[in-house]
């Protein structure tokens, strides 16, 4: 009975820092920095208030690691309904086409 539970322990253990380890806070900010007309800061926190889930984006659209899976995202993919642009369309969230809508993402002042 004692090695049970040690080794039950012992599973609950590497289970919950497995776990830990690949947690993403949904408040992560993620700045793009090659954008032409400034950098590009994801807020993770204003997409959860909107009722966003990470699983939304998440493997789907966006690996967890785009620098490291070599993923590039400009505007040509955006405006093709990849990336961002799978909802920045003008039916599920402001249109990444719109001019006016640039500085929602880009900042040429960073």
């Amino acid at each position: 009975m004692k090695r049970f539970s040690a080794i039950l322990l012992l599973v609950c253990s590497i289970l919950f820092v497995a776990g830990t380890a690949f947690a993403v806070p949904s408040g992560m900010n993620l700045t793009f920095k090659d954008g032409k007309l400034g950098p590009v800061t994801f807020s993770g926190a204003v997409h959860a208030k909107a009722g966003l889930k990470c699983s939304a984006c998440h493997p789907s659209l966006f690996p967890f690691m785009p620098a490291a899976t070599g993923v590039k995202i400009n505007m040509k993919k955006i405006y093709a309904g990849k990336y961002c642009g799978a909802c920045h369309n003008g039916s599920k969230a402001f249109s990444a086409k719109d001019p006016k809508n640039c500085i929602k993402c880009h900042n040429v002042m960073k």
